[in-house]
């Protein structure tokens, strides 16, 4: 009887793992759209541009009584978005590990995302304020659900199918944002004969990744299936097993123990550290590539979709190409290659001639070959060093610097652009991010880290 690595697993418990894994995989065809077609393309110009409506004969808007440039209020309202997700993922984690029901707290965070990003089809004159909650509702219930969705990885795939288990999801996400694009791109261009105005074109276009995303998510919520690990907390008789307080309570009291054991494990804690910086460097790059092409370069939204289509299709290859190259050389040395790769990469950024749609097409071709692999290669190597029973908690942590949830390169995006007035400096800042990632991630010995988590070290890492 065929067996593989998973503890004596048979023929049929092969094909039911690989049945989950592919629903698994449709989470990322889900939401990928939201990332995509929402945060990288349309609503960064899009509410950039409903602020600018709304903002004094200085520029400035002024929601809550502040003054902020209308330019930066974008990039302010993602880095809003990153401190309630913040509150919220270590609560869901907790309570995931604890109860060992994750799919419940999956769902609820992919509908409250997709609902608020379907709202989006009402942002039009000047309700910037309207755009920026509805931002902020949607990043966040997107990075709760991505921290749940992420916590599957360890528990369905063995370690050494990881690496590629990871980078066939993000593939399958790339592929759904390229198709979807392509869908926006026709919508967007020929918006006058199918009777819309450019700004209904748009709102169309937010509102459908909403729908795409509440559709699809019911395939990974049949397929996946919930656990949980022994000597998880909640079993009975483990510790950090419900003793009577409220969930929010009990919630925080985990995340306070989730914090304590990071720092027993200081290897994991160290890869962590490297993630969240770099990976603060791509996020940012991605969420504001488009209002650096549109209001620094001067290029209109047709050339952005295309763009960011090409980042889309180079971007599955590269995620499907690095996967080898890691089986190869390891994930640790072909993630340190693709920072290489993002540093130079960025650096040109900055020397893009304006009105030149050819040369942002030669940055984002250079964006969409390191995106998908440098990520999907952090995830898979993330989920080695997750001590078996704590990976909703950790993955919450991790999910941080994840898609669209950077905060600290928006923050810095945005302030530079309000100091300088210059998209230039502030898409060079982010240069920064990659440099000291590079540094962090080369220090962290991973094997070793594998080992203190508790698990087995993969042949190649």
């Amino acid at each position: 009887m065929e067996t593989d690595t998973v503890q004596g697993e048979t023929a049929d418990g092969a094909a039911a793992r690989r049945r989950e894994q592919r629903g698994w995989y449709f989470y990322d065809w889900a939401c990928s759209v939201y990332s995509t077609s929402v945060l990288t393309v349309f609503l960064g110009p899009y509410l950039t541009s409903v602020a600018e409506s709304a903002a004094d004969a200085d520029g400035f808007v002024h929601p809550l009584g502040v003054p902020v440039r209308a330019g930066s209020f974008f990039a302010y309202s993602v880095s809003a978005s990153v401190i309630l997700a913040i509150v919220v993922m270590p609560l869901a984690g907790a309570r995931a590990d604890r109860t060992g029901r994750g799919k419940p707290l999956l769902a609820a965070a992919a509908y409250l995302g997709a609902a608020a990003t379907a709202g989006m089809f009402f942002l039009d004159g000047d309700r910037y304020l309207l755009g920026g909650l509805l931002l902020v509702v949607a990043n966040a219930s997107f990075a709760v659900a991505m921290a749940l969705y992420n916590s599957y990885l360890p528990r369905i795939a063995p370690p050494e199918e990881r690496d590629a288990v990871s980078s066939r999801g993000w593939a399958f996400g790339y592929a759904a944002g390229s198709l979807v694009l392509i869908v926006d791109l026709v919508l967007y261009t020929a918006h006058d004969s199918f009777g819309l105005t450019e700004s209904e074109a748009v709102r169309v276009c937010l509102a459908s990744a909403g729908l795409w995303w509440g559709v699809f998510t019911l395939v990974p919520l049949r397929r996946l299936r919930d656990r949980r690990a022994k000597g998880a907390a909640g079993t009975p008789g483990a510790p950090g097993a419900p003793d009577g307080s409220g969930p929010s309570v009990h919630g925080w009291r985990q995340l306070v123990t989730t914090l304590r054991d990071m720092r027993s494990r200081p290897l994991t804690l160290a890869f962590l550290l490297a993630y969240l910086v770099y990976n603060d460097g791509v996020q940012t790059v991605i969420s504001q590539a488009s209002v650096y092409g549109s209001q620094e370069l001067g290029l209109d939204q047709s050339t952005l979709i295309v763009a960011v289509l090409l980042v889309q299709v180079l971007a599955v290859a590269g995620a499907l190409a690095m996967g080898r190259l890691a089986r190869a050389y390891g994930a640790k040395r072909t993630i340190l290659g693709s920072l290489v790769a993002w540093t130079a990469t960025i650096g040109a950024g900055y020397f893009l001639p304006a009105g030149s749609p050819v040369w942002f097409f030669v940055l984002a071709a250079g964006i969409g070959l390191v995106l998908g692999g440098s990520q999907a290669l952090s995830r898979s190597l993330f989920s080695h060093l997750v001590p078996s029973g704590k990976e909703a908690e950790y993955f919450s942590a991790y999910e941080m610097s994840d898609r669209g949830m950077s905060w600290l390169g928006p923050l810095l995006f945005g302030l530079t652009y309000q100091l300088t007035g210059s998209y230039r400096d502030a898409i060079v800042s982010l240069v920064a991010f990659f440099v000291v990632g590079f540094v962090l991630l080369l220090r962290v010995p991973v094997r070793q880290a594998v080992r203190d988590a508790g698990n087995p070290v993969p042949e190649r890492i």
